[in-house]
């Protein structure tokens, strides 16, 4: 539906296609079709490998590289379009900026889905475990370095320019996304190490064990930090609980949404890890939260649309 209807406006507006690249807004979300195909590409390793021939397997590692070289391409062309058409000043400044990273950022949680799903339906031998996991610590380390150096601007703006206005804040929770994705990509291929890389890597009998207990560590010390940012941009809608005060509903606030599926996958990779009964009930509990929030924006969506807030001309006054 998505992608026929941006078709329709692409084709009865066609400046619309390339103003959607250079607008100081929407060109931020252009990534997000990259991010859809890694969310599609991961389902299908987790419902149709385990369930079919060594055909799906192969067909997904090589889609994988593929995803690798088109998220590398996307997420740097559309930055080098926005640096080169506009500017963004630091008082308009958002966690979205990070967007046009994100399409990297699903790069290890691909790669650790696709190898856990080749362990379990036993077909790992037809799999080159270890160049899918190398490449997705690799793109996901670039990513998070990006995204963590775009955050560092971001606190700068709250420190100089306070909370953004109404519209951009439920922005704030894109913030939660790169370290709580790279927990769930890192963590979740520290789980598998044994079954991944040989008993003699790099000519140490202890590589393995090294690289699973640096992998949790690694994913322990981001985990700490996308809770951080969660409380940051949870305490930022605080004011929002008078009975005086009115979030407007804007498509922004399926940003309540889409991060926080990644502190819930990072939680449940940090319980299996650790064999935290805690942080698994916690995960629960972030997970069902999260299904509450997603029938709360979708439905005020829905809202929305019926009272004409949305998809609607607006007067040219």
């Amino acid at each position: 539906m998505n992608c026929i209807l941006i078709t329709l406006r692409f084709r009865y507006r066609p400046n619309t296609f390339r103003s959607s690249f250079t607008d100081q807004v929407e060109s931020l979300f252009t990534a997000s079709v990259v991010v859809s195909i890694a969310t599609i590409l991961i389902t299908v390793c987790e419902y149709g490998v385990p369930h079919t021939g060594p055909w799906l397997l192969h067909v997904m590692e090589v889609l994988f590289w593929v995803y690798v070289s088109v998220s590398m391409l996307a997420s740097a062309s559309i930055y080098l379009i926005l640096w080169s058409t506009l500017t963004f000043p630091i008082h308009t400044m958002t966690p979205v900026w990070v967007f046009p990273a994100y399409p990297l950022l699903l790069t290890a949680p691909f790669g650790s889905t696709l190898i856990s799903t080749a362990i379990d339906s036993g077909q790992l031998g037809s799999l080159n475990a270890v160049a899918i996991s190398f490449a997705s610590v690799s793109v996901q380390g670039c990513a998070f370095l990006i995204s963590f150096m775009i955050s560092t601007a971001f606190l700068y703006r709250l420190m100089t320019q306070k909370l953004p206005r109404d519209a951009q804040r439920p922005g704030i929770f894109v913030s939660i996304g790169p370290s709580a994705f790279t927990v769930a990509g890192i963590v979740g291929l520290g789980n598998k190490a044994e079954e991944i890389i040989p008993a003699d890597f790099l000519g140490n009998a202890h590589a393995v064990f090294i690289l699973k207990v640096l992998s949790y560590m690694v994913g322990l010390w981001l985990w700490g930090l996308s809770i951080w940012f969660f409380l940051v941009s949870a305490g930022s809608l605080w004011k929002y609980l008078k009975p005086d005060h009115r979030l407007p509903f804007q498509m922004t606030w399926f940003s309540f949404v889409f991060p926080n599926t990644a502190l819930v996958t990072a939680t449940f990779q940090m319980g299996r890890a650790f064999e935290s009964h805690a942080l698994e009930v916690l995960g629960d509990v972030f997970a069902a939260c999260l299904v509450l929030v997603w029938i709360m924006v979708f439905a005020n969506m829905l809202r929305s649309l019926w009272r004409k807030e949305l998809l609607w001309p607006k007067d040219e006054d």
